[in-house]
């Protein structure tokens, strides 16, 4: 069935590539843009370019009120303070907005369990505000989840990557060419779970045709990847040396972010499996980093 979906985030990397595979499968997609930069993006994506940001809440309830559904996919990871401050509003605009019964994405992370040290998780894990590296999402993850009206579904991805993308891996390839090195803490072993983000749009896709109430998902491959092994595939896209260092080293390099890197929660995928049929079928992140558009962005 083909939906107006309202998203928000269509700018950005995640939410760029949700705008192509909605309107591959028919969707018209309306997308929130803050700038001209914004809209000139979206809307050479073939989205409806909807003008505001997160908080203009008018334009959020009427956007959502026009909208068969809604995809929350913006977010300000460098200020989780500020991004709580504002999220909470938004989302309470859209949930009114939007009429009962019709889908709701709600975009989270993984970033939400706490450290555990390797031990898997599923969405039956609590997460709590006070041990979560992202505080904002477990609350963001409260507040939409409570909404009484829509059909919310809840996504919680893996460290996100393909396409050349990804916040984390981008960060490590430009400090590997500028320092010569791309570091990794200890021995490197805790393992990470990833999705690709076309794999990812495409639980998004399922996720909009079922319209299952209060449903959590982790989206992430099967795959577990050590932090040693990515930092040693972003080395050689860097043209750099992977390098361990001890953790006091890490704490005084990268503060509070030292304590992300050594983390392990990896994701139990089973539910976005069993539920919406969803199977990742990109090359993993490993691959991707080596001789897919990592590899290709390097040679060209």
């Amino acid at each position: 069935m083909t939906m107006r979906i309202f998203l928000t985030g269509a700018s950005g990397y995640l939410g760029g590539v949700l705008t192509e595979h909605f309107i591959a499968v028919g969707h018209h997609v309306s997308a929130l843009a803050r700038s001209q930069a914004a809209r000139d993006r979206v809307t050479g994506l073939g989205a409806e370019a909807v003008s505001g940001d997160l908080a203009d809440t008018a334009a959020l309830r009427l956007a959502a009120e026009r909208a068969d559904a809604v995809v929350h996919a913006a977010a300000d990871l460098a200020d989780f303070a500020a991004m709580s401050e504002l999220e909470g509003p938004a989302l309470a605009a859209m949930l009114d907005g939007l009429r009962p019964g019709s889908p709701f994405i709600y975009t989270s992370t993984g970033m939400v369990y706490r450290d555990t040290q390797g031990v898997t998780v599923d969405e039956d894990t609590p997460v709590d505000p006070e041990s979560a590296p992202q505080p904002f999402k477990v609350l963001g993850e409260r507040q939409v989840l409570a909404a009484e009206g829509p059909a919310v579904t809840v996504i919680r991805a893996g460290l996100i990557y393909g396409r050349n993308g990804s916040g984390l891996l981008q960060g490590l390839i430009a400090g590997g060419r500028a320092q010569g090195v791309v570091t990794y803490i200890g021995d490197g072993a805790n393992e990470w779970s990833s999705v690709h983000v076309d794999d990812l749009a495409r639980l998004y896709v399922a996720a909009l045709a079922q319209a299952e109430r209060r449903l959590i998902v982790n989206a992430a491959a099967r795959e577990r990847t050590p932090m040693r092994r990515i930092v040693e595939a972003v080395a050689d896209v860097a043209g750099a040396r992977p390098v361990s260092i001890t953790l006091e080293q890490a704490q005084q390099t990268f503060g509070p972010f030292a304590g992300l890197l050594t983390r392990s929660s990896p994701m139990d995928p089973s539910r976005a499996e069993r539920v919406l049929g969803w199977k990742p079928v990109e090359p993993g992140i490993l691959d991707e980093l080596r001789t897919g558009s990592y590899a290709a962005a390097r040679s060209a």
